[in-house]
């Protein structure tokens, strides 16, 4: 008996189960391949809710019929219903800061992963019941996530649709005004107000082959969260397009707009970009949020010397302060910020974008737009010829646009911009290799930057971890060059630990508080003037800037982690591609 199944061995002792069951069952198990409380139920030897019982006290969990209790709609709010389907388990209410949640298989490691991740993303603990399959199933048919609040939605206004779609003399109008009126609004809505409440960054409206998967970006990474019938794409696709004036009769070409709304008595902007795919056009919308304005350099995560150093070169009477890093790594967020600081009446701001992201009160702002001419290159001479004091390039993408903005610095504007590099230094290189002269490189750029973003801890929950001694050594070796002046802290002079955060209510027990960037800063010296003038590769410029006390956006990391605004991991991980 030594071996016996544990389910079968406590269903002997409790005299449930007579002999002949238990060989049959046995029998069943080594032919089949199928569990006992699969056999019991498919063969109805005992009750399905008593085996559930007697299954949650062998596992170690409570027991729960979901037949028998009333089921809380806010517990499976933001809840995918395909994952809840997929790995069968049910939020069924919200005690505290528990999510209660009733599994068929909790000792199912992948089941009991999704569990722990949803409950992250709502903020809460997870609290697991055992459930029967037939009870799983009565949650499934009650509950629902998203769907449960857009779903009748989605049944009314798909006949009308459809009608209006194959009557071929129906004109565009009509639909429009369908999709306009239709319960498809409320679909839409529904979706940018759980992207808002979730604190997503973009939403993504994804068609595939079966369905319609729709992703919310959060602290940098997608996360499935709703999934539609393939029949009402087009409908949402329109309704979006309607928002934001584009063509709802255009599905061949890419298209880009923006609307405005407000959720919760906050003012947000929405991005839109359209793109046809092999199943259909696939809609992305970034969310901005007007109410805030613009973040102080501190909350970005420039401070201290850096900071200093980037705002007494940004209020320079002429040349070029150049901003480095991949797309998403918060450029447009510090020339926001930057530009916001400087904006006073004296001063003649003009901007070229793609896309204009944040509006700027009293800043004359213009979104380039290629299919008629209108580009970086040559709204930048339209705009010199606007008698401007600075002027915001978007970003240097070609060698007229890199020519104009050294030309306009050299002139006496002052030209904020970025650039795709890995690092401040490799800007120099870069530009070079666009066929701009490092003499006027030199005469002209005043100070490089670049950054990355990196998850914040929350800094009310964030404990004290001990460092290894491994992680000591790499740490003092990394900061060994770092000038003291950045050393502000007794952990930066000599590291004894880093953080932590468990996660609290403060937090919603994510353990985390939105992102913030890790800087290099490079003032452009009279030694780097000249190895620019003279170039003799990017080795001898990252020697030079090394030299003279460039922080690298790695030794920034480390600093913040040392006083737990980021997880040491994090910054090594962002890191790696530079080094």
């Amino acid at each position: 008996m030594a071996d016996m199944d544990p389910l079968l061995g406590l269903l002997q002792g409790r005299e449930l189960l007579d002999a002949k069951k238990l060989l049959y069952i046995q029998d069943r198990m080594a032919k089949d391949g199928m569990s006992s409380a699969e056999i019991i139920r498919a063969e109805k030897f005992i009750p399905s809710e008593d085996l559930a019982k007697i299954q949650a006290e062998l596992e170690g969990f409570s027991y729960i019929d979901l037949s028998s209790v009333a089921l809380n709609k806010e517990a499976m709010k933001d809840i995918s219903a395909k994952a809840a389907s997929t790995y069968r388990f049910i939020a069924f209410d919200v005690k505290d800061n528990n999510l209660l949640v009733a599994m068929e298989t909790p000792q199912d490691f992948q089941a009991m992963e999704a569990v722990k991740f949803v409950s992250k993303r709502k903020g809460l603990v997870p609290q697991i019941y055992f459930a029967s399959p037939e009870s799983i199933d009565i949650g499934l048919k009650g509950a629902g996530a998203v769907e449960a609040e857009i779903g009748g939605a989605l049944k009314d206004f798909s006949h009308e649709l459809s009608d209006a779609k194959e009557d071929g003399k129906r004109p565009t109008k009509d639909i429009e005004q369908i999709v306009e009126e239709a319960p498809v609004t409320k679909v839409v809505a529904v979706m940018i107000r759980h992207a808002i409440e979730g604190h997503s960054s973009d939403i993504h409206v994804e068609p595939t082959e079966k369905d319609v998967r729709v992703r919310f970006r959060i602290d940098g990474k997608l996360h499935a969260t709703l999934v539609l019938p393939l029949k009402v794409h087009s409908a949402i696709v329109s309704r979006i397009k309607i928002l934001s004036n584009l063509k709802i009769d255009e599905s061949r070409l890419p298209q880009d707009g923006r609307f405005s709304a407000t959720v919760d008595t906050r003012a947000y902007d929405f991005r839109v970009a359209t793109m046809p795919t092999t199943f259909g056009e696939k809609v992305v919308m970034r969310i901005l949020d007007k109410s805030s304005g613009a973040p102080s350099f501190e909350t970005l995560g420039l401070h201290g010397e850096s900071q200093k150093v980037f705002e007494q070169y940004l209020h320079s009477p002429f040349g070029i302060v150049l901003i480095s890093g991949p797309t998403g790594s918060g450029k447009s967020t510090t020339l926001f910020t930057s530009l916001s600081g400087l904006n006073n009446p004296e001063s003649n701001i003009v901007t070229l974008e793609d896309p204009v992201e944040y509006e700027i009160p009293g800043v004359n702002q213009t979104q380039v737009k290629p299919e008629i001419g209108l580009t970086f290159a040559s709204g930048l001479r339209s705009i010199l010829r606007q008698d401007p004091d600075i002027i915001m390039v978007g970003e240097i993408r070609d060698r007229d646009t890199a020519e104009l903005s050294v030309q306009a610095a050299l002139t006496g504007h002052l030209v904020l911009s970025t650039i795709h590099t890995n690092g401040a230094v490799g800007a120099i290189p870069r530009l070079i290799d666009m066929g701009i002269d490092g003499f006027l490189l030199s005469a002209s750029i005043r100070l490089l930057a670049a950054q990355r973003l990196v998850v914040r801890l929350c800094q009310k929950c964030k404990q004290q971890t001990p460092l290894s001694d491994q992680d000591k050594a790499a740490i003092i070796q990394e900061l060994e060059h770092v000038p003291d002046i950045y050393k502000t802290d007794e952990n930066h002079k000599n590291p004894q630990y880093l953080f932590t955060s468990p996660g609290c209510p403060e937090c919603k027990e994510m353990g985390v508080d939105g992102r913030i960037g890790i800087f290099e800063v490079v003032p452009i010296t009279h030694e780097l003037r000249e190895a620019m003038t003279n170039f003799k590769g990017f080795d001898q410029l990252l020697e030079i800037a090394s030299r003279e006390g460039m922080v690298t956006m790695r030794q920034d990391g480390i600093l913040k982690a040392l006083i737990g605004e980021v997880r040491y991991e994090d910054v090594m991980r962002v890191t790696s591609e530079n080094e």
